[in-house]
């Protein structure tokens, strides 16, 4: 990635499964982007009761709104993950894995809460990137 990210996992730190524990930005242009849930361009909820299809969806649009600004998965420097069941952490990160810049994946947070804002959904996920200068 470019040289105005570095991502590191300091040994005096827990080693990570599937994120980074620390990434540096330096410089460049920051994008935020909003929760995202399983809705297609139209609106439509994508894979009502399949949480694999709204996993999925959900990075489909993460990966739109990235490319709406010029930039790819390989510019994410922090997820916000928000599920109902967190029992489903290996379906989760097997389709984020699919999506993620895996050399230097990103910063994460995996939340269970209670409910989202439909009752049809069961996972969101927002991000932040950053692109160079």
């Amino acid at each position: 990635m470019s040289g105005n990210l570095r991502f590191s996992n300091p040994e005096t730190m827990p080693k990570p499964v599937g994120y980074t524990q620390v990434v540096e930005a330096r410089g460049g242009r920051m994008v935020f982007i909003a929760g995202q849930v399983a809705l297609d361009r139209d609106g439509q909820v994508v894979g009502e009761g399949d949480l694999e299809a709204q996993v999925r969806q959900t990075f489909l649009n993460l990966r739109a709104a990235l490319e709406a600004v010029g930039l790819n998965f390989g510019h994410v420097v922090k997820l916000g993950i928000y599920v109902t069941d967190v029992s489903q952490l290996p379906l989760i990160r097997r389709v984020r894995n699919e999506f993620v810049n895996l050399e230097n994946p990103p910063a994460s947070t995996l939340v269970q809460v209670s409910a989202l804002f439909r009752p049809e959904f069961l996972f969101e996920a927002d991000a932040i990137a950053v692109a160079p200068e």
